[in-house]
């Protein structure tokens, strides 16, 4: 069976998206996801009627966004984080957003032809949060390989 790499990550704004300090960010969603979805290795990004995923939101707090994708491999999303446009606006993140003060990136491995929901996406990174990294649920600093 072939596996693909999920991962969420949430993040507490410092305001409201219509709020003028959210404006560099809202302004480049729509460029930053498309960087994603050209990028080498992309398969599929979680997305509402809007065409990115501002409108969910998943946690009691609503200042909480939510980014869902997945990947061929690890590689290939480190690639796109770390190594591409996405970086700057990674670095700048303290501008848009609170400390989170808890795991708020989680990846783990899926069956290729499964499409991950955000209500799965959050039991896993409540696992990470509880568990620390596993097989099941796991950080970039601390891999784990696809099932065997």
């Amino acid at each position: 069976m072939k596996y693909h790499l999920a991962q969420l990550n949430v993040a507490r704004m410092v305001a409201e998206l219509e709020d003028p300090i959210m404006k560099e960010f809202v302004d480049n969603l729509d460029r930053i996801n498309a960087l994603a979805e050209q990028s080498p290795g992309f398969v599929w990004r979680f997305q509402t009627e809007e065409g990115d995923a501002t409108a969910e939101r998943a946690f009691d707090d609503q200042q909480i966004l939510v980014n869902m994708s997945v990947w061929e491999s690890i590689e290939a999303l480190k690639q796109y984080v770390y190594q591409s446009t996405h970086v700057e606006f990674l670095r700048r993140k303290k501008q848009w957003f609170t400390t989170f003060g808890k795991p708020y990136v989680v990846l783990w491995w899926i069956p290729a032809d499964h499409t991950p929901t955000v209500a799965e996406a959050k039991t896993k990174l409540q696992s990470l949060t509880d568990q620390g990294p596993t097989s099941q649920a796991f950080t970039f600093a601390k891999p784990f390989p696809p099932p065997a």
